[in-house]
């Protein structure tokens, strides 16, 4: 009985394991190559928005380079760039003692230029989230505002 509880078990997870798309394992500096349109911004927080991106189709490529389509016309060339920072925590414990934790996010920018406007747009993610394979989410936090910006293939 014992055999046959492991071997369904083995089984179970080797199909688990097939299943399942694997770009949870992928950097992701690979993971975000695609074409990505910008679907929706939720503002939280108090104050005017100016937002240099509030829609339309991005490309990125592997060698850093990104392609942005404002949905009007507008054609953008440029670079984007992911990188890893640790954000502290810090608290004062029960004992009187300040304590910093951290936690690693990745920041995303882009950089995008239309070259017969002349128009320059950028921005700085202050963390960015893949929630699936198709989707990812993007924060801006500004102040006493955060924006959440969800991309989706």
């Amino acid at each position: 009985m014992k055999k046959l509880y492991s071997l369904s078990t083995l089984l179970v997870v080797l199909i688990g394991f097939t299943g399942c798309s694997k770009d949870i394992f992928k950097p992701y500096d690979d993971r975000i190559e695609g074409v990505w349109e910008l679907t929706d911004v939720d503002k939280v927080g108090w104050g005017s928005t100016n937002l240099n991106f509030t829609g339309g189709r991005f490309t990125f490529y592997g060698n850093g380079q990104v392609e942005y389509e404002d949905g009007y016309g507008g054609f953008y060339e440029g670079r984007w760039d992911i990188r890893s920072r640790n954000i502290p925590d810090c608290y004062i414990d029960e004992n009187g003692n300040s304590v910093c934790d951290g936690r690693y996010v990745r920041t995303l920018s882009i950089n995008v230029t239309d070259f017969v406007t002349h128009d320059v747009r950028s921005e700085y993610f202050d963390e960015i989230v893949f929630t699936g394979t198709n989707r990812f989410t993007a924060y801006l936090y500004d102040g006493e505002r955060t924006y959440v910006f969800r991309f989706t293939r």
